[in-house]
Order: structure tokens, then C-alpha cells, then sequence
């Protein structure tokens, strides 16, 4: 066992925006219903930004709690997991930053789709490890109503906006709250299947006119299923066995809520049973990278993840990428 630093989750919050969008909404401009939309994405309900509203609006919120949660104010850098930066230059994890009143701290994002969450905590993993942040904010943010197209149904009504944080301090590795062993993974071959065509230096350097559909989110359903529930379960199974772990011990199982048949289907091939699935998709959909530390927020305030809980998380998302972690949950005070 490794006798350095550890990063320890030491607060969390979480923020959606007011707006809730039913399908019943969707279904009076869309050809879709509810039942549908139910029995392929197990989606009932999701939240959606106001004109105006971005990315830095919803980090900035649930960075508050976060750090109301972690009862100190004070952190040594920012990490922003996003698809959906504010614009493409500069990063907005500084923005968000200068707004929480954190002074010249470093600050950046990171993208990674909808594993993004999971690859910003092996970032600020990485910074209390070599000793540059003694404590570090976590915000996984995303807008993604904001590039998905819509008149798609088949990506419509699976997106939705939110935003989740956790505040990591330095620690010992034997203690709770401390990141366990970090599973990442990535095949930029299959990057087609999820992917926005244009607004890269690909499609500006090509010098002809972009399709509109373009600048919109497109996923390859099928082939994207068939990937997530085999590398999510790959992840697991490799963090868990790291952690020194059976996966008969994992008390709750927090993985990406990207659609309600991808979360059983993993959740079945490890055998880890309903009442130890964590889940908040129908109520909130698939909010990208925000998508986990909502769960594990809105769990925590609600008593469905209490301390002393071992917790094993899992994602995967466009790049490919994909990630799985483990640590025992440490108890918080939650502003949610």
C-alpha cells in the first residue's frame, strides 16, 4: 500500500438549474412520448439552463457548496471537467476561480466527455501527490442542452445541465475518504461515435462551408452501448480488484447516468445487486460529466450514502474514454 499522499474527498455539493423539462414537454414538439423515452432511456424528467445561462454559472454554484460542505474556503488550484466551456478560449476553469473568490490560484479544464469527472480527480489526485495544492476544487460542469440539437430525439431527450464538486484535501491513503486505485482508458479510434463534427481546428483549417447539423452532438446509439457496458465493467472489475476488493463488498455502485439499460447492464455483468445501485437518472438525465458527484451529492443529503460505505465509480464517454475508482464514502455535511 502506498504510504504518500492521498487525496481525501473533504466536501461535495451539487446545482441544477430551475428549469425542469418532462417528457410530455418533449413529446408536444417532438415524435416521441413519454413511453418511450421511458423504455429506452429510463428518463422521466430533466433540468435545462435559461438563455444566458453557462457552464460557469452552474460550476460556480455547485463550487460554493462544495466548499460551504468542506468548511474551509480556501483551495490550492481548480479543476473544471467540462464538454461545454463558456468558449473555446480560454479554459473557464479560471473564470470560475476568479467568481468563488480564490484568488491566483492554478486552474484549468478537462475534457473528457462524460468520464470527465473521473479523469479530473486522478488531475487533482496528481496535484496533491506531487505536493503543488494541499487542497483541491473538483467541479464537473456541463451544459450540454447547449450542443445537442433540438429537433434529434434520440439525443434530445437523454441531455440535460448540471453541475457537481467535491473538495479534495491532502491525506494518508488508509483513511476514509481517500481515492483509492484510479482505472483510466481511452481508444481515439472509435472517437466517431461520439462526437460534434465542427468548431475544432479541423473543420476551420478545411476552408469550405460546415453542415449545420455539424456543430451538434451526434452519439452512434448501438455501437456506444455495446462499448460503455463492456468497458465500465472492464474498469470496475480491475479498480475493485486494485482496491483489494470483491465486488459482493461494494455497498453502492455509482456509475455515469447515461441511460437507465446501460446502468443494469453493467450493473448485472458485475453482480452487484439493485439496493446497492446508486441512480438519479429519471429524475435528472444525463447530465455528462456532472452526472456522479450529483448522484453522489444528491445521495449523501438524502441518507442513501452514508459513511463508512464502500463506493466504486465508473464512467465512460466520448474520446473514447473511460474510468472507473474506488474509496470508502468519509462522512460530509451537505448543503444540498
Amino acid at each position: 500500500m502506498s504510504t504518500g499522499r492521498a487525496a481525501v474527498v473533504t466536501g461535495i455539493g451539487s446545482y441544477v438549474p430551475p428549469n425542469v423539462v418532462t417528457n410530455e414537454d418533449l413529446s408536444a414538439r417532438l415524435d416521441t412520448s413519454d413511453a418511450w423515452i421511458r423504455s429506452r432511456t429510463g428518463i422521466a424528467e430533466r433540468y435545462v439552463v435559461s438563455p444566458g445561462t453557462s457552464t460557469s454559472d452552474l460550476a460556480v454554484e455547485a463550487g460554493l457548496r462544495a466548499l460551504k460542505s468542506a468548511g474551509d474556503e480556501e483551495v490550492g488550484a481548480v479543476v473544471l471537467a467540462t464538454t461545454t466551456p463558456d468558449q473555446p478560449c480560454p479554459a473557464t476553469a479560471p473564470q470560475v476561480a476568479a467568481r468563488l473568490g480564490l484568488g491566483r490560484v492554478p486552474a484549468f479544464d478537462v475534457a473528457a466527455v462524460c468520464s470527465g469527472f473521473l479523469y479530473g480527480l486522478a488531475s487533482a489526485a496528481g496535484l496533491v501527490a506531487a505536493g503543488i495544492a494541499d487542497r483541491v476544487l473538483l467541479i464537473a460542469a456541463d451544459a450540454f442542452t447547449t450542443i445537442v440539437n433540438p429537433e434529434d430525439r434520440t439525443t434530445a431527450v437523454i441531455f440535460a445541465d448540471g453541475a457537481g464538486a467535491v473538495v479534495l484535501r491532502a491525506g494518508s491513503p488508509g483513511e476514509a475518504g481517500a481515492l483509492g486505485p484510479l482505472v483510466l482508458g481511452s481508444d481515439g479510434e472509435l472517437s466517431h461515435l461520439i462526437e460534434v463534427p465542427a468548431g475544432g481546428s479541423r473543420t476551420r483549417s478545411a476552408g469550405r462551408p460546415v453542415a449545420p447539423e455539424d456543430h451538434y452532438f451526434r452519439m452512434l446509439g448501438r455501437d456506444t452501448y455495446r462499448h460503455a457496458v463492456e468497458h465500465m465493467t472492464a474498469a470496475s472489475t480491475e479498480a475493485a480488484e486494485r482496491a483489494g476488493w470483491r465486488l459482493d463488498e461494494v455497498d453502492r455502485f455509482v456509475a455515469h447516468q447515461a441511460n437507465a439499460r446501460i446502468l443494469e447492464a453493467v450493473s448485472d455483468r458485475l453482480g452487484i445487486p439493485a439496493e446497492r445501485r446508486l441512480s438519479n437518472i429519471a429524475r435528472v438525465g444525463n447530465t455528462g460529466a456532472a452526472s456522479i458527484p450529483l448522484l453522489l451529492a444528491e445521495a449523501t443529503a438524502e441518507g442513501r450514502l452514508t459513511a463508512g460505505n464502500r463506493v466504486l465509480l465508473t464512467a465512460f464517454g466520448g474520446g473514447l474514454s473511460w474510468g472507473a475508482a474506488t474509496l470508502v464514502w468519509p462522512g460530509l455535511q451537505t448543503t444540498e
